[in-house]
């Protein structure tokens, strides 16, 4: 089918999508590609082409977002030629060290079989941009939204733009609000709603790449990674309360942020990059050093206090929804953003498909938001009070494969099998996501005993912890690309929730081997039929605890 052109700015269009970051241009491109008949236009306060390595969170994907941009999207030769190949996250347990190889290490050795890439969003959000407009998308950049006047009954939502000192009212069926934090429908409709996750960032870029192999003279220490790309990587220097993010970007220039809680470390101790720079000298020295060089010039600065969120409302069947940063944000740890993008785009195309042929969505919208905000609710338990746990190097790596395993068993695979909208499927799978739901709730308190237990307790030697010699935990990322039919896909759920449960089990008798008064929260209840299977962890990945 022949692209159309691109609508008229004096016409009214089907879809106006208010913001053309990464969330906008992603759900237009995805409109075009579901619903080709219908007309989208965005609109941006930004003039583009943006610079490259932009100020924004959100360079690093994984499984979900990967596969969105890679595969739903049909992205991927961009991503292979233009942006950077992800050597998986690593982990470094590296309080005050000043030589982080003699410490805890924690990430894959070898590339694992499912890609992610780092995204320099400047690069990407101009190849989107181009891409729509080609796409039929009419894209107006350097515009202003002045007004949302949304209709009360079948009528068109009208908005109030001003560009280049001119203004004018684009009428539409359906809006999207993907003003990221800006929030425009958010704000007019009363929709924010805090979270009790209380956590500061500050980041900055700074020209060059950061390579941690230059941390280290070590032959063997050097040589534990094929390839020996560490810098690849989403590296976490962590340490009890943070944790510090270095990520390359294919423009030349890394990413870096220190994120906390804001009890354990104020706002006001790093909210400069002088303040953040004395923070790292005192809690990650090498880190520190290695940015003290001259080669890497400062390009920019920012902080944001209390960053995660949620919202009342998403998806309405009045024809208006809002996506990404608009609606709401969890925590940059373990890179979620982009997930929860290409989820609640997948479910705003599948509301406008189904309004566009006549069906009223309002029953839709209700289930799809009670869906994508249990998403967000399970998902904000990996975060919220977990952050005095990042410097234990016994119990982190274990939350580590905890939370992926999690991850990896149940939304992932519904993403990666189109099944978000097939709500028969849902159905049947909805004991098997209530028991992962309540292991996940009975094993995050368990771990942040556990670490509250081990308080003053030395840390352990230096040590590389390998995903990738897991072959379950391998196995588990590489089933995500394939392909099953509703009773295979179900079957493979419930498979994956056992290997939960089996985990689980094997987790409280390590923490009962260290602290035999640790308490149980719920888990024997939910185990007692639990079972027995080899070992999921070996010994060393629980610091030796027999």
């Amino acid at each position: 089918m022949p692209t159309p052109p691109a609508p008229d700015a004096s016409a009214a269009v089907d879809v106006l999508i208010l913001g053309g970051g990464l969330a906008g241009l992603t759900l237009a491109l995805q409109l075009r590609d579901r619903e080709p008949t219908l007309s989208v236009a965005v609109v941006e306060r930004k003039t583009h082409p943006v610079r490259e390595a932009a100020h924004k969170v959100g360079e690093s994907t994984v499984e979900i977002g990967a596969h969105y941009f890679a595969d739903v999207l049909g992205l991927r030769e961009h991503l292979e030629t233009e942006q950077i190949r992800k050597f998986g996250f690593r982990f470094f347990f590296s309080e005050g060290a000043e030589h982080v190889d003699r410490c805890t290490e924690m990430g894959v050795s070898r590339l694992m079989p499912t890609p992610s890439w780092q995204i320099d969003r400047g690069r990407f959000e101009n190849h989107l941009g181009e891409r729509a407009r080609a796409r039929g998308v009419r894209f107006d950049d350097g515009a202003v939204v002045r007004g949302i006047d949304l209709a009360d009954d079948d009528g068109d939502h009208v908005v109030r733009i001003e560009q280049d000192g001119a203004p004018r009212e684009v009428r539409c069926r359906w809006v999207v609000d993907a003003s990221g934090r800006a929030g425009l429908l958010k704000r007019k409709l009363g929709l924010a709603q805090a979270n009790d996750h209380d956590a500061n960032a500050v980041w900055w870029r700074v020209d060059g790449i950061v390579d941690p192999n230059t941390w280290s003279q070590d032959t063997r220490w050097l040589q534990r990674c094929d390839p020996p790309d560490r810098w690849r990587s989403t590296n976490h220097m962590c340490g009890p309360g943070y944790w510090f993010w270095l990520i390359p970007l294919s423009s030349g220039a890394h990413s870096l942020g220190i994120v906390c809680d804001a009890k354990m470390h104020p706002l006001e101790t790093m909210n400069t990059h002088a303040k953040a720079m004395d923070w790292l000298r005192t809690h990650q020295p090498q880190v520190a050093a290695s940015l003290d060089r001259t080669e890497h010039t400062l390009q920019d600065f920012l902080f944001l206090r209390h960053f995660s969120y949620g919202a009342k409302q998403v998806f309405s069947g009045r024809r208006w929804a809002l996506t990404g940063e608009a609606g709401v944000f969890l925590d940059p740890f373990y890179s979620p953003g982009s997930d929860f993008i290409a989820i609640s785009n997948t479910y705003v195309c599948d509301l406008i498909g189904k309004s566009h042929a006549g069906l009223d969505v309002s029953r839709h919208a209700e289930l799809y938001q009670q869906l994508y905000f249990s998403f967000y609710e399970n998902t904000l338990t990996l975060y919220q009070d977990q952050y005095p746990l990042f410097g234990d190097a016994q119990v982190m790596p274990v939350k580590v494969i905890w939370d992926y395993t999690y991850y990896w068993a149940v939304l992932a695979p519904l993403f990666y099998a189109d099944r978000l909208t097939d709500l028969s499927t849902l159905g049947r799978l909805r004991p098997a996501f209530n028991e992962a739901r309540t292991l996940n709730l009975a094993l995050q308190p368990l771990l942040r005993e556990w670490g509250e237990r081990n308080a003053g307790r030395a840390p352990p030697g230096a040590r590389l912890l390998d995903q990738f010699g897991i072959d379950w935990f391998r196995e588990m990322n590489r089933a995500l690309g394939d392909t099953l039919d509703a009773d295979a896909f179900v079957a493979r759920i419930g498979e994956n929730v056992a290997r939960m449960r089996h985990l689980a089990g094997e987790v409280l008798a390590r923490a009962r081997m260290e602290h035999p008064q640790i308490g149980d929260h719920g888990l024997d209840a939910l185990l007692a039929d639990a079972g027995d299977r080899p070992a999921s962890l070996d010994p060393v990945w629980y610091a030796d605890a027999a």
